[in-house]
């Protein structure tokens, strides 16, 4: 059974309860190999393609993707930084000044003196409404006693969830990587294939003018050149694809570089000048901890936990401390003496009763919500099973298809060669050339794509391992 990880706290978490094997079913295992089959941080630079890991190293700076997930990390962090405010006091000033003026006239006593009397009192003395000052300096304080760990609970949430972002930037930049290599083979693909074409063009081409040749003598007839001329314009049609689809892959690389198009040049090349790593067998079953989206749902389910736990809080009694202590005067010159400080204390203590259900409903809420991330995390690792074992079949499948297309490329141009120079001889006929020249354009072409196949199938591995991923998570101002 895999156990949690140590991002996750302890406590009340839920177990996967899922059943690994020791090992990749990849071959014999054993500790050196297995040591040595953990992939490298920059395993793009294996393909030794100076160009590649260039353009890999501007995307992973520029990529507009990777810089989102950064602003995320900061958000997060903030998220976190927020949440665990009301661990802590919170302290205000306050500075108050009021003059008042109470008016003569509320009083019927005061009324009838002032009618008759001039403004004079009974006892001779005049009314007076002279303003009254109030100033006022204090600082107040308020704390809630994190008796059963509700506000503790909360931030840790945020904190996992900040956790969890550190891994998302991870996924993108994977993925980014992952991305840059498939549409850069792309590239070199598709100029392989076009150089094909083009090739077989000018061969074709040749066949045309010689059974062109044969008719001027007429050994030829016009149904076996409208047959070579069938079979030219087939190839011609088939440029314009490649074309786009060089074009189009050259775009797709700018961008991923967070560039516009018109300012990126790719070279390219072809894919024979490409090294092909070598998978070392004895992958160990470990190495699915080190993928960034595994580490990423575990995160998600330890804040999902932290939000039970927090629910389950808001159903207990909170305990409030709050005061207030400062100088209150009438005059200013001697509201900073000893006789003018005031303060306040209270205790108080809330019982939630009855809230119609709410409470009950967000523990049900939250619960529900783990469970389901619960079965996500349980998802993520079945799947990187399942993608480590199609990564390693695929490149041992696509590395038989590229030994044995080639065998099938070497054998269609030697008679493709042969039927050529028996056709200048005039000891063959049209037919066969025909079949030959087919056969020799179908199995370069798909020659050029096996071998495009295989590198995305290595590409494709190295991701399934999490290659590229940080040991330990970044921070925020280091994540680009």
């Amino acid at each position: 059974m895999l156990p949690l990880g140590g991002c996750l706290l302890s406590g009340d978490l839920p177990e996967p309860n899922l059943v690994i094997p020791a090992a990749y079913d990849n071959g014999p295992k054993n500790a050196i190999t297995a040591q040595a089959a953990l992939p490298p941080l920059d395993w793009w630079n294996k393909f030794r393609s100076r160009e590649l890991t260039a353009i890999i190293e501007e995307a992973r700076v520029n990529n507009l993707d990777i810089a989102a997930a950064v602003a995320r990390i900061e958000q997060a962090d903030a998220q976190a930084r927020i949440a665990g405010a009301p661990l802590l006091p919170l302290i205000t000033a306050n500075g108050n000044a009021q003059q008042s003026q109470s008016s003569m006239t509320t009083s019927k006593s005061n009324i009838i003196a002032i009618k008759q009397n001039g403004g004079r009192s009974k006892g001779g003395g005049f009314l007076s409404n002279a303003p009254v000052n109030n100033l006022q300096a204090t600082l107040n304080a308020s704390y809630e006693i994190d008796f059963w760990g509700k506000n503790r609970a909360a931030l840790r949430n945020a904190e996992e969830l900040a956790v969890a972002s550190r891994f998302d930037r991870e996924v993108v930049g994977l993925t980014t990587v992952v991305s840059v290599a498939n549409a850069y083979f792309q590239v070199l693909a598709a100029q392989d294939r076009l150089r094909i074409a083009k090739e077989n063009l000018d061969s074709a081409t040749r066949i045309l003018n010689l059974i062109n040749q044969r008719a001027q003598a007429g050994t030829a007839s016009a149904l076996e050149i409208a047959q070579q001329e069938s079979l030219v314009n087939q190839v011609k049609a088939s440029i314009p694809p490649l074309e786009q689809a060089l074009y189009t892959n050259r775009t797709a690389l700018a961008v991923l570089m967070g560039r516009s198009p018109e300012q990126v040049r790719i070279r390219g090349g072809s894919l024979r000048s490409i090294a092909v790593p070598r998978v070392t067998p004895g992958l160990p079953s470990e190495l699915l901890t080190q993928r960034p989206d595994i580490r990423e749902a575990e995160a998600n389910l330890a804040a999902a936990n932290a939000n039970v736990y927090n629910a389950r809080a808001q159903m207990l009694p909170s305990i409030t401390l709050t005061g207030e202590g400062g100088f209150e005067s009438a005059v200013l010159r001697v509201l900073m003496r000893p006789e003018s400080v005031i303060f306040t204390a209270a205790a108080g203590l809330t019982q939630p009763i009855f809230e119609g259900g709410r409470l009950l409903g967000n523990i049900d809420l939250q619960t529900a919500k783990q469970e389901e991330l619960l079965q996500d995390y349980r998802k993520a690792i079945i799947s990187a099973f399942r993608d480590v074992e199609t990564g390693l079949n695929d490149v041992r499948q696509t590395a038989l298809t590229v030994q044995l297309q080639q065998a099938v490329v070497t054998s269609s141009r030697r008679a493709f060669e042969v039927s050529e120079q028996r056709l200048r001889e005039g000891t063959i006929d049209l037919v066969t050339v025909l079949q030959t020249e087919q056969t020799l354009f179908t199995a370069e072409d798909a020659l050029a794509q096996a071998q495009l196949a295989r590198l995305q199938a290595i590409v494709t591995l190295y991701q399934a391992l999490g290659g590229g991923w940080l040991p330990e998570p970044v921070e925020a101002s280091n994540a680009r």
